[in-house]
């Protein structure tokens, strides 16, 4: 990504206020490289192999599974259902190597971006191969692809001449998922085109964790040169949407939209790509 002014934010008429997408604000960024996808199930294999590292799910004992990907044999394994969102299930035994719980693997999953996966393990794995989470502003300069003030990383259009081109929910969310575009949970990397800037499945797939503190308002922190938000904060800047997302609950899909979740949360639907240096896996 070359150093230059990326406008940034959006003020699309669905955009939720609370997130504080807009204004559209000038950031100028310095020249960084950027991985082409999230981080693979292999990589993060290889990071485990080399290290030995644990995941917080693993040390907890469990994480948030999305109800649909829980088989009934995994269904005895549920915790329970959370609080104003019943569709996500606390299952035992739920981690980057089983996804939807034991008895689950990736085995034929190594292409398919690593979930489960919190913003504490992400930076153990950047610690590891030398590279960094993005900013938010380096995150979104490069998600866009070059297309200035649109809705996604292609256009205006979701499915332009009828083509589908990112991961997400069709049908009724929460219950049926018609997987118009292919998939019911995550798809491999480099499934669908990539944009300009050759990124892969920067709208849909899994939620991408970035550096940034979380703040629900622009600010002079998300402005000027290499901004890097709030200095503090409980909650961490996720962007990009997931294969759960849809108009009718979540439509942050959409290039400029935002979200977070606390550094320790895991979920199915979660991962991360780097910046820095070219992957170099030991």
């Amino acid at each position: 990504m070359p150093a230059g002014d990326y406008m940034l934010g959006g003020s699309d008429e669905d955009a939720n206020p609370e997130d504080g997408e807009g204004p559209p604000r000038n950031v100028t960024l310095s020249g960084f490289r950027i991985s082409a996808t999230t981080v693979t199930n292999s990589e993060f294999a290889r990071f485990v192999k080399a290290t030995g590292y644990k995941t917080e799910a693993e040390r907890v004992g469990s994480s948030l599974v999305f109800h649909t990907l829980v088989s009934q044999r995994v269904a005895r394994s549920v915790r329970r259902r959370i609080d104003g969102a019943p569709w996500w299930l606390e299952v035992r035994d739920a981690h980057w190597r089983w996804p939807a719980g034991r008895g689950s693997h990736i085995l034929l999953k190594a292409d398919h971006p690593v979930v489960h996966v919190s913003w504490n393990d992400a930076q153990a794995f950047c610690e590891w191969a030398g590279v960094r989470l993005p900013t938010e502003a380096q995150w979104e300069a490069a998600a866009r692809g070059g297309v200035v003030g649109a809705r996604y990383p292609w256009g205006d259009e979701l499915t332009p001449g009828g083509a589908h081109m990112c991961n997400i929910w069709q049908g009724s969310f929460p219950h049926s998922d018609t997987t118009e575009d292919g998939f019911h949970g995550t798809c491999p990397v480099r499934t669908f085109p990539p944009n300009g800037h050759g990124l892969y499945e920067v709208a849909g797939n899994v939620w991408e964790w970035c550096a940034d503190f979380w703040t629900a308002f622009p600010s002079s922190t998300r402005e000027g040169k290499d901004p890097l938000g709030p200095s503090s904060g409980t909650h961490r800047v996720i962007r990009g949407g997931s294969f759960l997302c849809h108009a009718s609950h979540c439509n942050r899909y959409r290039v400029a939209a935002r979200s977070a979740n606390t550094p320790e949360s895991a979920t199915s639907n979660t991962g991360f790509r780097v910046v820095g240096r070219p992957l170099q896996m030991r």
